[in-house]
């Protein structure tokens, strides 16, 4: 079984993801993670990037037909990627959403531990922060549609969405852990 992991800024995405996967001991990949070497390899941030992916479509197509081909050639991981559900149609699809301020907050305080996420330029406040995800959003949208007539936000297509807003990582984690043992469960 593949389990596509999405959601909006700040979810918990990439904590329920390494969880996940240490848990069951499947490999995990991270989407956004590619990307985001992707725009430090050019000198820019992943804000920039996603602007430049707006109008050259080498930017997301490269990571997007890499999963494509682990979901043709591969079984029994985690992928992370706002896109994984279109891409793995057979996977497990899981949404995790976020109140936009809680997410924005996460980040920051993240960000202040260690900055490695290659957000964006300037990010100084959790208000900062938002503004950048709300950017962020809103080229996904822009390009996931332009590209592939998709909306990666659209709740309809995920199999199960679990609002993480009032959860800390651990409760986060367990509602998606058993989620997935439904799901493995059903599937045999």
């Amino acid at each position: 079984m593949i389990i596509a992991l999405s959601g909006t800024p700040g979810s918990g995405k990439s904590t329920v993801g390494k969880k996940l996967a240490d848990h069951l001991g499947w490999p995990r990949y991270y989407i956004g993670g590619i990307r985001r070497e992707m725009a430090r390899k050019r000198g820019m941030t992943l804000g920039e990037y996603n602007k430049l992916g707006e109008t050259d479509p080498s930017t997301d197509r490269e990571p997007d037909e890499y999963q494509k081909k682990l979901g043709e050639t591969h079984d029994n991981f985690i992928i992370e990627g706002r896109t994984s559900w279109y891409f793995i149609p057979h996977a497990f699809k899981i949404f995790l959403d976020v109140d936009e301020h809680a997410g924005a907050e996460r980040v920051w305080k993240e960000l202040q531990k260690e900055n490695t996420r290659n957000e964006a330029a300037g990010l100084q406040s959790v208000e900062d922060v938002l503004q950048s995800h709300r950017e962020r959003k809103h080229s996904d949208a822009l390009r996931y549609k332009a590209y592939y007539n998709i909306d990666a936000y659209d709740p309809k297509q995920y199999d199960v969405v679990i609002d993480t807003t009032s959860l800390n990582p651990d409760q986060v984690f367990n509602e998606v852990l058993k989620t997935v043992k439904k799901a493995i469960d059903k599937r045999g």
